[in-house]
């Protein structure tokens, strides 16, 4: 009997789930621990290996993990509350990283992008938007995507790897360190050992230029859950970065099984990816859907833990000629929102172009007409304006410089911004 070969579904693209295998930290050649992306827990605990009593692991992983999260330090000498002698210990042991910045845009609108690069060489890309009334990041969980979906730029690459949880925060602190956001002046205190005197002992939070972030970067967040979930709960916590759930939002294409466990474990907004409402279509530019239907997908929704009219949950919908943007399917969209009873808004997406796209975007006019059908059935429908598209950071456009560069003249760029800053 012959016996077929086996075939990773790592290595498909579409509708097949990729196989859940965690990724450790790639360990770093000085054998330091990088602290970023890590709980007072884990950090306690690395402390307590290294050699300090359980009191003082826990007072010190307290201390750094102020000045990591709160403070945005990139350096043990910087924590003025921490004894002098006990810096060079932590410097010896541990490290305060960043993502490497490869390249960095800034579009005509004031929106930004940022190639990124893991310690092991991996490439991926993380886009602010500027508003008047907000800041939003947009954050990538994955280098790659493993879902295909045909209008979507990053679909067109090969997963290559999750991210890590470091890698995930490192993301907002380094929004932070450019926005120049973290608070200013000094916290010293005296009552801590050896704490030294500091005479700027004004402490103000500056106001915040980054107030929202959006799991839409690259990647499927759900298929990297874990370390989605463990990122979040740093960005989280209120002795920390502190942004609140409420102005998170995780975006998937479907992940059914996912769905309830995010809920509950990391309890921020939702947002799905729906971007058609027949079975034919969505099975064509969500090909997640032959996995998971829209049927089961939309009761998934209607049974998100915290779902609400106060938490409604956003439906992206991408706006395509001819395909998905019909006055029948407008109403049909109505339709399914009311059957399942769902506290909804859905975002209108104008379709942004990149090279060798399958599809053109909606007439503007076709796109007012279809927000005017769900607008008058009582459901918000606002249509995106697109940002970034001079720098292909709009919505579905990320996808690696390193894809369209040689590594040669993506590193010889480095090498000459590196040379430039002297």
């Amino acid at each position: 009997m012959q016996i077929e070969p086996q075939i990773s579904p790592m290595s498909i693209p579409g509708h097949f789930d990729p196989v859940p295998v965690p990724r450790e930290v790639t360990p770093r050649a000085d054998g330091r621990v990088d602290l970023i992306g890590l709980s007072r827990t884990q950090i306690a605990a690395l402390f307590l290996d290294a050699g300090l009593d359980a009191k003082a692991a826990k007072l010190r992983a307290k201390q750094v993990f102020h000045w990591l999260y709160h403070r945005g330090v990139t350096g043990f000498d910087a924590m003025t509350d921490i004894a002098k002698t006990m810096r060079p210990w932590l410097a010896e042991r541990f490290v305060i990283g960043r993502p490497e910045v490869v390249e960095a845009q800034v579009s005509n609108d004031g929106t930004r992008k940022w190639l990124l690069r893991t310690a092991d060489n991996h490439d991926f890309e993380m886009v602010f938007i500027p508003d008047a009334t907000r800041g939003t990041l947009c954050v990538s969980s994955q280098v790659g995507c493993t879902l295909n979906c045909r209008f979507c730029h990053t679909g067109t690459m090969r997963l290559v790897r999750n991210l890590t949880p470091g890698e995930i925060v490192g993301q907002v602190m380094l929004a932070r360190d450019v926005l120049g956001e973290w608070p200013r002046g000094s916290m010293a205190a005296p009552d801590f050992d050896d704490a030294e005197d500091d005479e700027g002992t004004d402490y103000t939070p500056d106001g915040r230029l980054l107030t929202n972030i959006v799991m839409m970067g690259m990647g499927e967040p759900l298929y990297n859950f874990d370390h989605v979930r463990d990122a979040l709960k740093v960005v989280m916590d209120g002795d920390g970065l502190a942004l609140s759930k409420r102005r998170i939002t995780l975006s998937t294409s479907g992940v059914v099984p996912m769905m309830a466990r995010a809920g509950e474990e990391i309890g921020v907004n939702l947002a799905v990816s729906l971007h058609a409402v027949t079975k034919d279509v969505r099975d064509e530019i969500v090909p997640i859907n032959r996995k998971y239907g829209i049927e089961e997908l939309l009761q998934a929704c209607a049974d998100y833990p915290g779902a609400s009219n106060a938490r409604r949950i956003t439906f992206e919908y991408v706006m395509l000629k001819d395909k998905n943007d019909r006055d029948s399917d407008a109403h049909e969209l109505v339709r399914l929102l009311r059957q399942y009873g769902l506290p909804a808004k859905v975002n209108l997406i104008p379709f942004n172009p990149w090279p060798g796209a399958p599809y053109e975007c909606s007439t503007p006019e076709r796109i007012k007409r279809f927000a005017e059908i769900v607008f008058n059935a009582g459901i918000s429908a606002p249509v995106r304006t697109p940002r970034g598209r001079d720098i292909d950071a709009a919505c579905g456009q990320l996808k690696t410089a390193a894809e369209r560069k040689s590594r040669a003249e993506v590193d010889r760029l480095l090498e000459e911004k590196q040379a430039a800053l002297g």
